[in-house]
């Protein structure tokens, strides 16, 4: 098999991975950047709860307060905010505290300390 196949194979395999949308659009998240300072994240964590995000799923007693990090609820809260609004011009920016990827947040592998009473 030639080195061009190969590669053209090798590029189609990775492209099929992509998650999509029914649409045949790829699907994304707009998640904190791992880089961000955790007061960075919390300014632009409420900024963005206080600007059109549903913020209501990461409060305490929610299904999404666990794990409770800034940076957790931060991507939530981004991700949220960033569905809801981009049709109107909305970003992924969040004063440089946010990037989007094309991996699902919610299928890496989560640690969740449980906490005896």
């Amino acid at each position: 098999m030639s080195s061009a196949l190969l590669r053209i194979l090798l590029a189609v395999l990775l492209l099929s991975s992509i998650p999509q949308k029914s649409d045949g659009q790829f699907e994304e998240w707009c998640i904190a950047d791992e880089q961000s300072p955790d007061e960075e994240l919390q300014k632009a964590l409420d900024w963005a709860c206080g600007n059109g995000a549903d913020c209501r799923k990461i409060q305490f007693n929610q299904p999404c307060f666990l794990p409770n990090t800034v940076k957790d609820h931060a991507s939530f809260a981004f991700n949220s905010y960033y569905h809801k609004l981009k049709h109107k011009g909305a970003s992924c920016y969040f004063n440089a505290a946010a990037i989007i990827t094309a991996l699902d947040p919610s299928k890496k592998e989560k640690s969740i300390k449980r906490v005896e009473v």
